[in-house]
């Protein structure tokens, strides 16, 4: 547990100081590169006649052989460091386990749209796009806002919480497993046509495998949003969370939402928090903050798995 914690706390100290590894180096740009081609292959084109059967059969086949290899190397790399002594594991292990989350790089995105957004409504949109797959060029200002700041809540759970948390119960494979499953749904897991193609059934197994891999952690997500926050706000956050089509990302959002106090929504799919106000301009540091001390939740508490190993 003592390799596992310092482990932990190393990734997030080069992550909080180097930032993201060059795109070449990075893992999860090649799962993104294994996804895209297998992706263009599994996935029919719009409008071409195909089995659905057949279509999920092979995205579900194409998924396991990504995950299955992302696994493998993740295992071949701790075996390889298992025979270092614990400080060198620890290091070592924190460094392999940075690339998969992103901490840094999430904060200072959402930051930068609320900088884009002091100069223009287009400038605001055309840096949200960088973090979002939706549509931004008829958003208002502060539907912008809404979108970065709910970016920010979902994404921490995926960038940051979800990882760690499969680091603890599975170690290098099982963040590796994690952030190959959520990847893929980023680029599958669709429900419609998205350029060009016909995602309904060729990403399914991914959506379907990233909700059950992200259950547990989206709820810790937004235990740490609330954590300081009046009880109220618990017992609120269940019928907030069900609001969204999402079975998981609805937690960190609405635990933000009812955090901060504001209203954030999908324009036509759902809003959460409808009776509070809606995000100004003062709202996106708030946000970051309550981000930040979620994440420095989990430093005291590798902290404390470390100082209860000294006492043992």
């Amino acid at each position: 547990m003592a390799v596992t914690a310092l482990a932990i706390l190393v990734a997030l100290a080069v992550d909080r100081l180097f930032g993201e590894p060059p795109a070449h180096w990075h893992p999860v740009v090649a799962m993104g590169r294994y996804l895209g081609c297998t992706g263009a292959r599994v996935a029919p084109t719009t409008g071409q006649t195909h089995r659905p059967w057949r279509v999920f059969l092979l995205g579900a086949l194409a998924w396991a052989l990504g995950a299955t290899l992302v696994v493998v190397l993740a295992a071949g790399v701790v075996m390889l460091v298992r025979e270092a002594p614990p400080l060198w594991q620890s290091l070592l292990l924190g460094l392999l386990l940075k690339p998969l989350l992103a901490w840094r790089l999430l904060h200072e995105e959402v930051w930068a749209v609320e900088t884009a957004l002091a100069q223009s409504l287009d400038a605001g949109r055309a840096r949200l796009a960088w973090l979002v797959s939706r549509d931004v060029t008829a958003l208002t200002d502060a539907e912008v806002r809404e979108s970065a700041i709910e970016s920010l809540a979902e994404n921490l759970n995926d960038s940051v919480v979800a990882p760690l948390f499969w680091f603890v119960i599975g170690g290098l494979p099982g963040a590796a497993l994690y952030r190959f499953a959520n990847t893929a749904d980023a680029m599958w897991g669709y429900r419609e046509e998205r350029q060009g193609r016909d995602w309904t059934w060729a990403g399914k197994w991914a959506a379907r495998a990233d909700d059950v891999l992200s259950w547990v952690p989206a709820r810790l997500t937004a235990l740490l949003l609330v954590l300081w926050r009046p009880w109220r706000m618990w017992w609120h956050l269940p019928r907030e969370a069900r609001l969204t089509p999402s079975p998981n990302s609805g937690w960190p959002m609405a635990a933000m939402a009812l955090s901060l106090g504001v209203r954030l929504g999908k324009p036509g799919v759902y809003t959460l928090n409808a009776e509070g106000r809606a995000p100004g301009a003062a709202d996106t540091e708030p946000a970051i903050l309550r981000a930040t001390r979620a994440v420095q939740t989990v430093c005291a508490g590798a902290l404390l798995c470390l100082v209860w190993e000294g006492l043992q």
